[in-house]
């Protein structure tokens, strides 16, 4: 209940704020489990991905940060979040998400771990590749652009509506964990997930990975 009174709210807000533009929303499932993977430019990301997904089985992981604050742990109670120690390896978050995956549900994660200084892609971390070799399930590619922190505050002080894009890729799977060369498995794959989100961008926002090969191999596939 809570959260359906949560989107309902949020939803009027965002209508009076922002235009948003979704480009291949349709790909996103509305049953089967997936982990949505997406880059990371502003506080509004997580919002939005309560907002447009309309499911009650999302799984989400919030930073421990905000677990500080009495009124984000309660409303992270009432949306059954997982707080996440992005500074070490949170076994306890990771175990309990793989749990919540295999028990179906959609996960929202932001590899990156947190918000882009830049505004363009950080280096990837391995949790989303873990998550997703160890649960078994695919992956799903979404960018967002228009929701950088910067943008936000300006736009809203001069009273002027946002405009945000979220474009979804094709959803993929990962080959199975490579136990013996484990390191190098979740390095190749994150460079694997963060190419796929870097595809979907705009070319100032590829960051760090706008030179990968990967990422050159995929605009290829796309132009072709």
């Amino acid at each position: 209940m809570f959260l359906k009174v949560a989107r309902f709210i949020l939803r009027i807000i965002l209508r009076l704020i922002a235009r948003v533009e979704l480009i291949d929303f349709d790909r996103v499932p509305q049953t089967e489990t997936v982990i949505v993977v997406s880059n990371h430019l502003g506080r509004l990301d997580a919002i939005l991905g309560y907002i447009l997904i309309d499911r009650a089985d999302v799984i989400m992981m919030v930073a421990e940060k905000y677990e500080k604050a009495a009124l984000w742990r309660w409303v992270g109670k009432k949306l059954d979040v997982i707080w996440l120690n992005r500074f070490e390896a949170d076994i306890h978050a990771l175990r309990e998400t793989t749990r919540r995956l295999r028990q179906g549900g959609i996960l929202a994660v932001a590899p990156e771990g947190t918000r882009s200084p830049t505004e363009a892609l950080q280096q990837g971390k391995p949790g989303a590749a873990f998550l997703a070799a160890k649960a078994n399930v695919p992956l799903m590619p979404v960018v967002l652009t228009g929701t950088e922190d910067r943008a936000v505050k300006d736009r809203l002080r001069r009273l002027r509506r946002l405009n945000i894009t979220v474009r979804v890729g094709e959803p993929f799977t990962l080959p199975p964990m490579d136990r013996q060369n484990r390191e190098a498995f979740l390095t190749a794959q994150t460079d694997e997930i963060m190419c796929r989100i870097a595809v979907l961008l705009p070319e100032g926002y590829r960051g760090v990975y706008a030179d990968h090969p990967r990422l050159q191999e995929l605009l290829v596939e796309r132009e072709g």
